[in-house]
């Protein structure tokens, strides 16, 4: 929760990895509140209010996994909002003239996504989805200490610096307005 709330004021894709990563938390402990009180939270150097008011932001989230079907895969409307968000305003920097170093990072990463459609189950993911997938997948090989090939190295350093401009992007329109036209 501490860490969501920051990563969200700072990198809404960092925040959104974090998200996937807190669902997947949830499912590892079968969505039981009282596992991961024992099991998680209780290992927290925090102070009693704190772990009390992570329960709560654990159990809302489980109750919301419950309630929008999401207990064995998928991800919870909130995080799907935050990734429609982040697809719509890609397009609008794809569309606008006004940015071009944003245009010359996507097509940079064009072939990378194409690759990873062909391989991936759902062909019909968008583009940032397949983006934020390959750099989950990889954070989870390297949690795991699994090997990453360097051409998996190379796309994930140009995908990390096309998300990375779109996070920049989606902060500055948040406090100050993008002008697209």
């Amino acid at each position: 929760m501490y860490i969501a709330q920051q990563l969200r004021q700072r990198n809404i894709a960092e925040y959104l990895l974090y998200m996937w990563q807190v669902e997947d938390t949830i499912r590892a402990f079968d969505c039981s509140l009282q596992r991961i009180r024992k099991e998680y939270v209780d290992t927290f150097d925090y102070d009693d209010g704190q772990k009390e008011e992570l329960i709560d932001w654990y159990g809302n989230l489980i109750r919301m996994m419950n309630q929008e079907g999401c207990r064995q895969q998928g991800h919870l409307q909130i995080n799907r909002t935050t990734l429609q968000l982040l697809t719509d305003l890609h397009l609008q920097l794809l569309a606008s003239p006004k940015f071009p170093f944003y245009n010359a990072a996507y097509y940079k990463v064009l072939p990378f996504i194409v690759e990873l459609r062909n391989r991936g189950a759902n062909k019909d993911e968008g583009e940032i989805e397949t983006c934020l997938n390959l750099l989950y997948g990889v954070m989870m090989l390297r949690l795991q200490k699994k090997e990453i090939t360097p051409n998996t190295q190379h796309a994930v350093k140009e995908v990390s610096t096309l998300v990375g401009m779109l996070s920049d992007y989606y902060k500055k329109d948040k406090e100050e307005g993008l002008k697209f036209e």
